[in-house]
């Protein structure tokens, strides 16, 4: 089973010291569900792109801005739905969160009420 605190400690360690200042694993593929751990140092950026069919960030350190049609400022412990929007995301701070996605589904499937 992961350590999501050790994984993030180290993504976090390489994100610093890289020189575009990031780091990011997939630490789970299951058909359609992806999990990835991205760390990204203060004022590190991951460019404006598509959402998959269904997808959230949950801040384990940090914050991020995510940008798009609305901007979001996420901290520690929160969680924001990435679904059907374009969007950017940039470390406030040195961060790392879980990226959740689902793809390969019709929107039928892929989306419910919201939370």
């Amino acid at each position: 089973m992961p350590d999501l605190t050790q994984i993030a400690r180290e993504h976090l360690e390489t994100a610093r010291a890289s020189e575009h200042g990031r780091s990011a694993e997939r630490i789970l593929h299951d058909k359609h569900l992806r999990q990835s751990i991205i760390a990204l140092r203060s004022g590190a950026e991951l460019g404006e792109h598509n959402s998959p069919p269904a997808g959230s960030i949950h801040v384990l350190e940090g914050a991020v801005r995510v940008t798009g049609l609305d901007d979001a400022e996420v901290r520690a412990g929160e969680l924001e739905v990435l679904t059907h929007r374009r969007h950017a995301v940039t470390a406030l701070e040195d961060s790392v969160f879980l990226l959740t996605t689902v793809t390969g589904l019709d929107d039928e499937q892929a989306h419910g009420d919201p939370v």
